[in-house]
């Protein structure tokens, strides 16, 4: 059996954790401790968030989309292939070296399609993105952590609260969707989601085709904002 090779490591934005960048003959994983945060075999998911959001949004001229995470750049060619040659999409990402891994080691999993010009990547927080664009986004679509839960940053946490979902939603443009990768169910999430005015779907897809672990996709639309009457969300 081909043994593992580390190529790389990289600290988190905290300090406190390391990213370590393996690969196995043609294949890549990316690992956090021992947790395996994202595999090049495994896209069927990652896939899913890009075609699921894509499709509710499908029609719209010039549509912009938000993507927290580049990952290995599944979400992103999935995005792609749904979108129209006007569209735009953004990738945030936090860790400089996920980006350098993308155009380095990594160049044949990304298939060129950061080189397409619709696609901008920014070196920064999508959270505050979210927080200095509103009314921006057709999409957003999140997957920086295993879930809801700021495993890889702490500050995510913020992403996945009451005040972070409604930040998200003043994001969107009317209609618009905010989906979610998550590794498996929470049902506090969900419930947040509505909370924050969103109306929500739970879809379950699997890691893989018709194999592998079944993850979670939060898609939530933003529906018609209130009229004004001095009552907060």
């Amino acid at each position: 059996m081909i043994p593992w090779v580390q190529l790389d490591t990289a600290k988190t934005p905290d300090g406190d954790h390391e990213l370590r960048l393996k690969q196995r003959g043609t294949e890549f994983s990316i690992m956090l401790g021992s947790n395996e945060l994202m595999n090049s075999r495994l896209s069927g998911s990652e896939e899913a968030l890009a075609r699921l959001s894509c499709q509710r949004i499908a029609g719209r001229p010039q549509a912009k989309i938000l993507i927290g995470g580049l990952g290995m750049g599944f979400t992103l060619r999935a995005a792609l292939a749904e979108l129209g040659a006007n569209a735009g999409i953004v990738v945030a990402e936090l860790v400089p070296a996920v980006v350098a891994w993308a155009h380095g080691p990594m160049a044949a999993v990304f298939g060129g399609c950061l080189d397409d010009p619709r696609v901008t990547v920014r070196e920064q927080d999508v959270g505050q993105i979210i927080r200095s664009e509103a009314s921006a986004w057709d999409a957003i679509l999140l997957d920086v952590d295993n879930g809801p839960e700021g495993i890889v940053h702490e500050a995510n946490d913020a992403l996945y609260s009451i005040a972070g979902l409604i930040s998200a939603r003043a994001a969107l443009k009317p209609s618009g969707v905010l989906a979610v990768w998550s590794q498996g169910p929470d049902s506090g999430f969900a419930r947040r989601l509505k909370q924050a005015g969103f109306a929500v779907e739970e879809v379950k897809v699997r890691a893989n085709g018709k194999r592998g672990a079944r993850h979670v996709i939060w898609i939530a639309t933003n529906g018609p904002r209130p009229a004004a009457t001095g009552a907060k969300l």
